[in-house]
């Protein structure tokens, strides 16, 4: 039994002996319980606290099946909650309804009653504990600073993997948009800045048969400045070669061989600063030249300064770069742009 609280969870069931089972398992994990039974109980928890996780049935009408005031509940968890990470738990729920919620982003799963696992309910308490922001009071509570290391745009038609790669995305600490056609994604890249962009290179939404979408996207990408990844199912070694040599893609994996670890590294790799933020205007000038081959008296007379000015640059070029010759440095310089 877990000892320390780790946050605050919001549990909402009419059914009073599924109530008792799920406030037990949530304690063990070291949550201090808030309960519902409707949805007004519900309303009224949101309006004093905030939580970390929130455990709702679908139906809080009794014996009426028809009720679906859980929804309503994750509606009103979107607009005052939003950090708050959602479980939908339901004994009438349709898979299509399931795949609803989920896909909208209303809940991070659905779990049926029929088919309950308390190991895997303690496996997704586990994860919200891991991933999910600090608790604190919504009436004058401190603003809490983000830990998130930037945005990230993930582009994928097939729900499954859409939800897989934010998940993965999410664990490198960025927040995410995800959308699953071109259009969307090519808005979102006009009017928001990513610190990368995960590609399926083939979207169903596409009009046209040969389906250059993702590839026109990995273009946007690069103009913007956003790193861009590609998974997708497609992996001829055309494919794969357009897009690192004409698009600039730090990474592609394939679907069938996808591997989560390689994936979360690379993610991380994108986000560390590059090693030539640490060069001056100038000395990253002198380094540019030297990378297009020019010597020194060349990069002088380019410059309009003297060659020691330009071996004094270098030598500082040099020294930040930890290299001790003009072709490591270039080398850098083609890794990084």
């Amino acid at each position: 039994m877990t000892s320390q609280i780790v946050g605050r969870a919001l549990l909402v069931d009419d059914d009073d002996s599924w109530r008792e089972i799920l406030k037990e398992i949530l304690e063990d994990e070291g949550f201090e319980v808030n309960v519902a039974s409707t949805l007004d109980e519900a309303d009224k928890a949101l309006k004093e606290f905030s939580h970390r996780i929130a455990v709702v049935d679908l139906s809080l009408g009794g014996t009426d099946h028809r009720n679906q005031e859980g929804l309503e509940v994750l509606e009103l968890l979107a607009g005052r909650d939003p950090n708050c990470q959602s479980i939908l738990l339901t004994g009438y729920a349709t898979v299509e309804l399931a795949v609803s919620v989920i896909t909208e982003g209303k809940a991070k799963t659905c779990l049926r009653k029929e088919s309950f696992s308390r190991a895997e309910f303690r496996h997704l308490l586990n994860k919200a504990a891991k991933s999910a922001p600090p608790i604190a009071t919504v009436s004058g509570a401190a603003p809490q600073r983000s830990s998130r290391r930037g945005k990230g745009l993930i582009v994928e038609d097939d729900a499954g993997w859409r939800e897989l790669l934010t998940e993965l995305v999410e664990e490198g600490g960025l927040s995410v948009v995800s959308c699953s056609s071109f259009a969307e994604a090519r808005g979102h890249l006009e009017r928001e800045s990513f610190d990368i962009t995960i590609v399926d290179l083939e979207l169903s939404s596409s009009v046209n048969a040969e389906n250059q979408d993702g590839l026109e996207l990995l273009q946007v990408a690069r103009k913007v400045g956003a790193p861009a990844v590609v998974v997708s199912g497609t992996g001829t070694p055309d494919t794969v070669e357009r897009a690192f040599q004409e698009n600039g893609v730090k990474g592609f994996f394939e679907k069938h061989s996808f591997d989560r670890q390689s994936f979360l590294e690379l993610v991380d790799s994108c986000l560390k600063p590059s090693i030539l933020e640490s060069l001056t205007e100038r000395e990253r000038e002198v380094l540019d030249l030297l990378a297009e081959g020019l010597t020194n008296q060349q990069i002088a007379d380019k410059l309009f300064i003297s060659t020691n000015t330009v071996k004094r640059h270098l030598k500082a070029v040099f020294d930040k770069l930890e290299v001790s010759n003009r072709a490591a440095a270039a080398a850098i310089v083609t890794r990084q742009g």
